[in-house]
């Protein structure tokens, strides 16, 4: 031991808190693990530089692995963290979601009961690795989830786990992978419906005794792209019958407990005017003139004067217009021998888009039709087309060229 009471090596070199050389000139480097226990590594060098001794096994110098194993430490999963659940981590994360819509925290509800029921979410996050969260999605869907049900589990937990991460709780998210490699997308896909079955459905639909009451909605939904809730939320102020313009700034919408609500439309774009077309204004025309005048008309949140409204007085509500879509439909496959595809109010917005997208119209415009937030979202419309349609381009394209 030196004057300075400091212990060094046999070169005379300080040694560090930890460090220690043996009696056959062997560096010994002791710290604590996270189970709190003391752990050990050894070397024949105390810095990169030193000569490795003749006959020894090489490797890292002891100063080498001191930094990996802090380095280790630091990336380590915090000591809180393996207090903390999976459920209370979502439930963490959902409380400090403010502001958002009713539909979308029934959404975030739907996840954490899920969580509360399942042995999944009592699992500590500190000891949920990849796999575990890959395999446990697995088994949901083999256990009869749909693709669109995992998604929204994973929306809740991926952005959870992100959170836990920037908390210094967990050092990886194990959620942060996409969801498409490893569950099977089993969500049906939308296909838009062909000019002449939808003129076969709207012809029916107008001809029905009964459906017929139902045909100017059909018809709006089909000839303007509109969203459901945008359709529903409709009122007598929004129609500018003399300018033939529609206004769309909000939408209609009811929670789980049966309360009525106005919303914003789903993002910003979705504000805008429409233009109505000759069979979209007549349509509109017939909707005001045969509405059902009441004593006292429903408001919600300040809007009155909706413009469809069921036996109670009422407005009609998106499961209002999906089941008459299914029953009229239903009727018209027992009626006839060539059955039509599915056809809902959101197949109504889906060929509008597509036909819209094959007229020739522009990618903005026609994003700007539909209220898409993103561009990418109106261009996938425009990879739907199939050889008829690619043909009669070309074929247009030819004759222009040609000069006929």
């Amino acid at each position: 031991m030196s004057k300075d009471n400091k212990r060094r090596d046999s070169k005379g070199r300080i040694l560090r808190t930890g460090e220690q050389q043996r009696s056959n000139g062997q560096y010994l480097y002791t710290y604590k693990g996270k189970d709190g226990k003391n752990k050990f590594v050894y070397s024949w060098k105390l810095e990169p530089t030193d000569k490795q001794p003749e006959g020894k096994r090489s490797g890292k110098s002891l100063r080498e692995l001191e930094k990996e194993i802090e380095k280790s430490l630091n990336e380590e999963v915090a000591y809180q963290g393996g207090d903390v659940t999976v459920t209370e981590l979502a439930e963490r994360y959902v409380s400090l979601k403010t502001g958002v819509r009713h539909n979308t925290m029934a959404g975030y509800k739907t996840v954490l009961n899920l969580l509360k029921k399942d042995t999944f979410g009592s699992k500590r996050i500190d000891q949920v690795k990849v796999s575990d969260a890959k395999k446990w999605l697995i088994e949901l869907q083999q256990g009869g989830k749909h693709y669109s049900s995992i998604h929204t589990i994973r929306g809740v937990l991926r952005p959870a786990f992100r959170m836990a991460v920037e908390d210094d709780l967990i050092r990886k998210n194990p959620f942060d992978w996409e969801l498409s490699t490893v569950i099977v997308n089993d969500s049906a896909k939308r296909e838009a419906v062909a000019p002449r079955q939808e003129r076969l459905f709207l012809d029916f639909i107008k001809g029905d005794k009964h459906y017929s009451q139902y045909y100017e909605g059909m018809y709006i939904l089909f000839k303007t792209g509109m969203r459901i809730s945008e359709f529903c939320g409709l009122t007598l102020d929004d129609i500018d019958m003399e300018n033939r313009k529609i206004k769309i700034d909000h939408q209609l919408q009811r929670t789980r407990e049966g309360v009525y609500l106005i919303e914003d439309t789903k993002t910003t774009y979705g504000e805008r005017i429409l233009p109505m077309s000759e069979g979209v204004y007549q349509c509109f025309q017939k909707l005001i003139k045969k509405r059902k005048k009441w004593k006292v008309d429903p408001m919600i949140d300040g809007k009155a004067g909706f413009l469809v409204l069921d036996k109670n007085g009422m407005p009609y509500l998106a499961n209002h217009w999906e089941k008459r879509f299914g029953y009229a439909l239903g009727k018209y496959n027992r009626t006839f021998k060539e059955e039509l595809p599915n056809i809902t109010p959101h197949i109504c917005r889906h060929t509008y888009c597509t036909n819209m997208a094959k007229s020739g119209i522009s990618p903005k415009s026609l994003q700007y039709l539909m209220g898409h937030s993103d561009i990418a979202t109106t261009l996938g419309y425009y990879t739907h087309y199939k050889f008829n349609d690619v043909e009669k381009e070309v074929r247009e394209l030819e004759k222009k060229l040609s000069g006929e």
